[in-house]
């Protein structure tokens, strides 16, 4: 019996400190997104390894190549509140 997956690189990434895989090298912001259940008002940031550069934002018409050297991790934020006042009513 032959399997048409044997043999397919499996790419791994992280969201959120949860592993995914995907046979696809290159992924969309959209596709990550969509991949771990992003909430759409979410942002989602690439982590760059080191303190010389800053994460990167990862827009939905990005592209990301799984292949780079280590295992992507991303994380996403919630939309900010900052300097909301919410009022109490009555």
């Amino acid at each position: 019996m032959h399997d048409e997956h044997a043999g397919r690189k499996k790419f791994k990434f992280f969201v959120d400190g949860k592993q995914y895989e995907t046979e696809k090298r290159t992924l969309s912001g959209a596709e990550i997104r969509s991949i771990a259940s992003v909430e759409p008002n979410y942002q989602l940031f690439l982590e760059e390894p080191g303190p010389e550069k800053p994460d990167r934002l990862i827009a939905n018409d990005s592209s990301v190549d799984l292949e780079e050297p280590g295992v992507e991790k991303f994380y996403t934020i919630p939309p900010a509140t900052f300097g909301v006042i919410q009022h109490e009513c009555c």
